[in-house]
């Protein structure tokens, strides 16, 4: 596969990535009053962890095939966002076959940070005037990919990010407007 045709087909898995965060936000605020919305989480809620640690091996692929493949240098907010992704691939993989309670805590930690960086690193190629302490061979203003006039290499992380979040936090969702319903029968 060319870099073109790569950097496209990671740009619309960033795109699903990140649409799918915002479902699962919105679903979380709706499933109190839609069954529909509580059955999709409770089916996201139990494959949440193989499907995070998936988004970051495919996250972890797609920057290593930029770099390796492709011959983009990554700058140093691009190493900075692999040092909090990459781990997330074996965190995740053991939190899906364990019940450690610390994993979650920790995959979020990384997450969280790693948006912050993909974040402030996207802001920077949109705004390159001001300062940046990166190295002139790997500029941390380059853009190296811009697919669908916005998706550049820390959006792609950023939705990864984003996406991870949003599946290590699915809730468990129960059935609000069932148990209400229950009651009132049963209170007659």
């Amino acid at each position: 596969m060319d870099t073109e045709t790569f950097s496209l087909f990671a740009a619309l898995l960033a795109v699903v990535a990140a649409l799918g965060a915002i479902g699962v936000v919105v679903l979380r605020l709706i499933s109190g009053r839609s069954p529909f919305a509580t059955d999709v989480l409770g089916a996201v809620h139990a494959i949440r962890f193989p499907l995070a640690a998936l988004v970051a091996a495919a996250s972890m692929g797609g920057s290593l095939y930029f770099s390796e493949v492709a011959g983009f240098p990554p700058c140093r907010y691009c190493w900075w966002q692999r040092f909090a992704m990459y781990p997330l691939v074996v965190v995740l993989g053991v939190a899906a076959v364990s019940s450690n309670r610390w994993l979650p805590r920790l995959a979020t930690a990384m997450a969280t940070i790693g948006a912050g960086i993909a974040a402030y690193h996207y802001q920077l190629q949109r705004f390159p005037d001001q300062g940046s302490s990166c190295d002139a061979t790997a500029p941390c203003t380059a853009i190296w990919v811009e697919e669908l006039g916005f998706v550049t290499i820390p959006a792609m992380a950023f939705a990864g990010f984003a996406a991870i979040l949003a599946l290590i936090w699915a809730p468990r969702a129960v059935r609000r407007t069932a148990f209400v319903e229950d009651e009132l029968v049963a209170q007659g």
